[in-house]
């Protein structure tokens, strides 16, 4: 009979040699630094590229009612790749304005920051932010993905940094309410592993597990159904395990698991007790998301400029689609 007991014994093992035994098995791979910069050199190139056309496409759906008041003065097009042109940059409101007056001579668009600051909130560009991220998903033929996923903080002003708090404060951080108003915010997101690509993402102000059901719950617009998914210790818990239809959820379990919970946790604590060494390989495929923060963060900073929630959102999601950008031309 398998008990708690079994459970808690075989996670016990882990910590004290069986994830040695496993980092001993793992080939590692050593970078090309001259192969790395051509092909980094090659997805930029291959991106910009590739935007126009797609942001073409993604507002095409898209009717534009007549409403009250004075038009807008560019179109939807043009606001869609000045909000991400801006998130690339990593540039302020007031900053990028001033950039788009040196560039007017050349491009005839002249706008206020206060202009570039509602972009952010702009239903018309959110909406053609969604129709660009599923098309980018369509065009790579995600469909039932193995995946991964993982979450972190963006700091909002410069006096907090989130990864130092996060570190000081250890597993608390991620839900410690910090004192200082607007500090941070909370971003999850979930990876297709083949591709690279972001298929969900989630933020909040709150905590992370916020934006991780906020990333859940955009599945259902993007209409992918996950193959299998890895995550963290954070999500080791019966109703995390719960919320995805598949059964191929690999968690690594605290140290006080037990079995309560419903016949699939059950199950998945089985699966992982008969078959350590083959579960633990899938889980560390959990990397890759910790690759694609890492990378994300080098390019567009740890600070997001916006300071509204509906905006802190929609600068993140620019974020995502950079991501997916870069990844287009990949395998």
């Amino acid at each position: 009979m398998f008990r708690s007991k079994d459970l808690r014994k075989r996670v016990k093992e882990i910590g004290e040699y069986l994830l040695e035994e496993y980092k001993q098995s793992k080939k590692e791979n050593k970078r090309d630094w001259r192969t790395y910069e051509q092909d980094y050199s090659r997805r930029i190139k291959e991106a910009i590229k590739q935007l126009s056309p797609l942001i073409d496409e993604a507002v095409s759906s898209i009717k534009i009612s007549s409403s009250v008041g004075s038009p807008n003065k560019l179109t939807l097009k043009q606001r869609v790749q000045l909000i991400l042109l801006k998130e690339l940059f990593s540039e302020s409101n007031r900053m990028m304005a001033a950039m788009l007056d040196i560039f007017s001579i050349l491009s005839g668009i002249d706008v206020s920051y206060k202009s570039v600051e509602r972009l952010y909130s702009d239903e018309e560009v959110v909406i053609a932010l969604n129709n660009l991220h599923s098309l980018i998903l369509r065009k790579k033929g995600i469909n039932n993905p193995d995946t991964t996923g993982d979450g972190t903080g963006y700091s909002l002003t410069i006096k907090k940094h989130y990864s130092a708090d996060a570190q000081r404060l250890k597993d608390k951080a991620k839900e410690t309410k910090i004192d200082t108003k607007s500090a941070f915010v909370y971003s999850f997101k979930l990876m297709d592993i083949k591709t690279k690509m972001y298929i969900a993402y989630g933020t909040s102000m709150k905590s992370e597990k916020q934006a991780f059901c906020s990333a859940i719950k955009m599945l259902d617009d993007v209409d992918v159904n996950l193959s299998s998914i890895r995550l963290d210790k954070y999500y080791s818990n019966p109703s995390s395990v719960d919320m995805f239809d598949t059964e191929k959820v690999f968690i690594i379990q605290k140290k006080n698991a037990t079995l309560k919970g419903s016949w699939k946790w059950k199950r998945l604590m089985k699966h992982f007790t008969d078959n350590t060494l083959q579960y633990m390989e899938e889980y560390y495929k959990r990397e890759n998301s910790e690759s694609g923060w890492s990378a994300d963060k080098k390019r567009f900073g740890w600070k997001i400029e916006q300071r509204r929630p509906d905006r802190i959102d929609t600068a993140d999601f620019c974020i995502t689609i950079w991501h997916n950008l870069f990844r287009i031309g990949g395998a």
